[in-house]
Order: C-alpha cells, then structure tokens, then sequence
C-alpha cells in the first residue's frame, strides 16, 4: 500500500523542516534592538532576505527560570525605514514549520505596502522543525494519516483505528522527547510569541495567522491583549481550537466546498466524462467510494478516495487532477502523478509535534462507543465526509497536560480582523462565525465568495485584500461586518 501512503502524505502534509541548526559560528547580518542576533538560516529555509535565528524560551511557563528550549526565529526585513511600524509574527497553520512563510507570504504577493510596513517574524512553533524537535517514533504507516483520520465505514474500522490510535498515544508518552509532552500547547507557542516579540526589543506585536494559526493569534490576543497590535486571522478555527468538536467540522467543510468541483467537473465533461451536471458528478462520487470500497483500484480504497478527493480541493489548482483522478479510477486506466515534491524530510517530526501541540489542547472523549456513535450519525448527516471527522484521533488517549486551555474571549482592544472564505473545507464557515462569536467586539469579519483554504492574498479577491491590506497598514477595519462577492472572471 505504498502508493496510499503516499497519497496520503501529499494530501495532509503542509510542510516542514529537516533537522538542521543555524550554522554555528555564522556573521551576524544584524542585531535587533532586543539583541536577536541574525544570520543564515538553515538549508531547507534558506531564501532571499531571509535571516535566521535562536532564542531561548521555558520549557514550563509555571517555572520560567528552569529548563530552557530553542526556537527558531526568521526575519524579512522592511527595506524601507520611513514606513517600518514594527513587527508582524505570522503562522501558516499546520502546525507546522513556519521559518520560510515571511518569504512565501511575499511570493503569494503580499501587497508591497505591507511589506513595507513590518519586518516579517517567521518561526518553528516548539516540538517541530528547528525548534527542540520532538518524536512519536511514528511508523510510515503511522504517519501517513496525517491531520484528518480515515474514513470509517463501520464500527469495526473505527474500533481499528482506536487500537491505532492508542499505539501512538502510548508511543508518543514513551518517546526520548516524552518528558517535555506536557509542556507543549497553543497556549505554549503563544507565550514563546510574546518572548520573540520581548527578544525584538517590541512594546507590541501585530501577527498574521492561517488555519490553526488563527486559534494561535486568539489565545495570543486573550493572553497578552495589551501586548496586541494588529491581529489577522484567516481561514479560521472554532473558539476552542483543534478539539473533537472542529475534526467533525471537516464532513461540513466537505459538503460547503464539494459543488464547486461538481459544477467544475460537470461543465467539463466532454473532458472528464464524471457526469454533465452538478448532481450526476455528485452521484459518480458515491458511486465511486461504493465501488472502491468493494474492490479498491491500485491501491486507491473508498477511504483513501474520500480523502483524496477532500484534501485536493483545498485549492482550485487542483480540480484539474482531483477530476483526473477519477477518470482513472472509473475507467481503470493509470493514475496521473500526484504531487509529492512538498513533503519535508521529517515527517515522524511534523505529524509528533502536530499530537503535542494540538492534543494537550482540550479534553477529547475517551470511549471508543462515543466514536462509533459519532461516525455513525455523521456518517447519515453528512455522508461524503462525516465517518471521517468523526473517527479517532490519538487525543482521545491522552495524559494530563500542565496547562489548562485558554478560553478565548471578548476582552481587550477592538484589533482583530477575521477573513474567511464561505466554502473553506478544512475550516469552515461554521467554525469561523463561532470563533467569531467568542471575539465579540473586538473582532470584525470578512467573508469571501469563494471556495478553498486561505484568502490573504491568496485568493486575490479586491474587496477581501484591501479590508485586509488597510487594517494591517493603517489600523482601519470594516464598521461592521464584511461580506465580499466573488471576484469578476
């Protein structure tokens, strides 16, 4: 099953680091006024302008003067003075490595005014990548699972996949990095936050955040709302984070986003052949998953195909092969390549960081009946996707962390912008107008006529970007709420 492995990998890997340090002994290119001395940064994050460093934090904020941990930090530095109004930390979600994102943010097109504005804070949240990088001893096969867990098709796989789930629980509370386990959280990384922003020599800081990383900038904004400047949030998570209750969100993102591809697939058809309207390319979809389930095709299951097919549709680039996909499988002709060229070197690192960070998050239920109960009603109320959220993850196996979740609320200044795409699969809408709640006032939102994960400036939808361009150089939001149509063809 090689190949599954790694459709999945492609599917729920968001990128990371290898394990190597900044060179020792390397020329400082500069000193922050908080004396963060820059230089290169490590080879899988090395990229123009891009300097790198490593700061000190606490391993247990309950006792800042013991244990210390490295974290790396990188910097795109403003080249304009005159305009420079001080740093912007920003977070790609995942959770996963961050050094490189100042610079993709830029090559997403990144307005120049905003560049101009800040110098860029890029970082690897503790436990992943360059920053004191923690191990599950995660399997190939373990690690193939990535974010989202399989789709069960009935109470026997989601019996399997809690003993699985289990294993790694177990692994993860045994490894060689088992004794800082308790000790990383949302909560963590947000207080390692304000100690970049303290490093930098900054009274405040503003950030930019994406899928968990919105859930990193509101627990940052209710811990340190005096510390806050400007707080973006895009593609957003419920109030209470990467909890059972947002996994089950995803059936919801499935069936917000899928009728786009129908209507894609379906205004192609003389192409793709999967049907000439939207409903006979939903039909070719179960049709699909029931054949598939019965005889799987190339080592492509109807799990692996659920899957597939949500994970590509993150992004309209991908339409084109997710319907290519399909055509193979229905035709038995050979899958086309799948891409394969973004998965980091370490990806035992990624996904254990992802379990330490995001399971000592919140309180997941532990009987494997209160899963099956959950797929099985998911599974009827939302039936392209729901068997999936629903299933087990290995949070549901998890020891007591040292920190109880932060409850993010509506205290603090009226500095924070919401941007959310309406038929976002991976964080959708219901999760954003929740989180949205939660922020009450100090909040704004701005929703996009649009399907896929992330919106600034990803989408490049006019209304959308200058909402978000003017609150992030001048302060302003919207008066209200914000809602952006589509942008013109």
């Amino acid at each position: 099953m090689r190949k599954t492995w790694s459709i999945a990998l492609a599917i729920g890997v968001l990128g990371a680091g290898a394990l190597a340090g900044v060179p020792a002994g390397a020329s400082p290119a500069g000193v922050s006024p908080g004396g963060v001395r820059w230089g290169p940064c490590p080879a899988d994050a090395t990229a123009p302008g891009l300097e790198c460093s490593t700061i000190k934090v606490p391993l247990d904020y309950r006792n800042p003067g013991g244990t210390q941990i490295d974290l790396a930090i990188s910097r795109l530095a403003s080249k304009n003075p005159a305009q420079r109004r001080g740093v912007l930390l920003t977070n790609p979600g995942g959770p996963s490595s961050g050094l490189k994102f100042p610079t993709e943010l830029v090559t997403a097109k990144l307005p120049q005014s905003v560049v101009d504005s800040y110098d860029l804070i890029g970082f690897d949240p503790r436990g992943i990548g360059h920053s004191t990088p923690v191990t599950c001893d995660l399997t190939p096969e373990q690690q193939a699972v990535g974010n989202v867990p399989p789709y069960a098709r009935n109470a026997a796989d989601v019996a399997k996949r809690a003993e699985q789930s289990r294993a790694i629980a177990r692994q993860c509370a045994t490894s060689t990095t088992a004794s800082m386990l308790p000790y990383f959280s949302t909560a963590a990384v947000a207080r390692d936050m304000d100690r970049i922003r303290a490093a930098l020599g900054e009274e405040k800081t503003s950030f930019a955040g994406y899928s968990w990383g919105t859930y990193l900038g509101a627990v940052y904004t209710t811990l340190f709302p005096e510390r806050s400047d400007r707080i973006l949030l895009d593609s957003n998570l419920h109030a209470t984070g990467w909890d059972f209750a947002n996994d089950r969100l995803f059936a919801q993102g499935m069936d917000d986003r899928f009728p786009d591809f129908a209507k894609f697939a379906a205004a192609r058809d003389d192409t793709y052949h999967l049907g000439s309207t939207p409903a006979q390319v939903t039909a070719k979809y179960f049709d699909l998953a029931t054949r598939l389930d019965k005889t799987p095709a190339q080592d492509v299951d109807g799990p692996t195909f659920r899957m597939l097919t949500y994970g590509f549709l993150f992004n309209d680039v991908a339409m084109p092969l997710v319907a290519k996909v399909w055509q193979a499988l229905d035709t038995g002709q050979p899958l086309p390549q799948l891409p394969g060229g973004g998965a980091p070197s370490d990806v035992d690192n990624l996904i254990s960081g992802r379990y330490y960070l995001v399971c000592n998050d919140s309180q997941w239920p532990r009987s494997v009946g209160t899963y099956q109960a959950a797929v099985a009603l998911d599974r009827l109320r939302h039936p392209m996707f729901g068997a999936a959220g629903a299933n087990v993850q290995p949070c549901a196996f998890w020891s007591k962390p040292a920190e109880a979740p932060v409850r993010v609320g509506d205290r603090g200044p009226s500095n924070v912008l919401m941007l959310q795409n309406l038929r976002d699969p991976a964080t959708p809408l219901a999760g954003a107008l929740q989180m949205r709640r939660a922020l009450g006032d100090r909040a704004r939102l701005v929703t996009v006529d649009a399907g896929g994960h992330g919106v600034y400036p990803y989408v490049a939808n006019p209304c959308a970007d200058a909402a978000a361009t003017a609150f992030l150089t001048t302060g302003t939001r919207p008066e209200h709420d914000l809602s952006c149509a589509a942008k013109s063809r």
